[in-house]
C-alpha cells in the first residue's frame, strides 16, 4: 500500500471537489518518505477570500506495512 502511495504522490496532486455545494480545491503531497513511513499533507482551499491565504492543511503517517496513524 504505501509503495502504490509513494507512487501515486510523485509529484504534488490537486483536485476539485465539492462539499455542501461549495467547490473546494484539494492539494496532496508527499512530505517525508522515510524507511519506516511516509507522511502525506492535504491542504484544503475552501474557495473564500481568505482560503488562498490560509488553507486548512492536515497530514497524516503511515506506516510502511502497518495502518494509518493521523492527525
Amino acid at each position: 500500500m504505501a509503495l502504490a502511495l509513494i507512487s501515486a504522490l510523485s509529484y504534488e496532486q490537486t483536485y476539485e471537489a465539492e462539499f455542501e455545494s461549495k467547490k473546494c480545491q484539494v492539494e496532496v503531497q508527499l512530505l517525508e518518505n522515510t524507511d519506516t513511513y511516509v507522511h502525506v499533507g492535504v491542504a484544503v482551499e475552501d474557495g473564500s477570500f481568505w482560503g488562498p491565504l490560509h488553507p486548512r492543511p492536515s497530514s497524516f503517517v503511515r506506516e510502511k506495512g502497518r495502518s494509518v496513524i493521523g492527525n
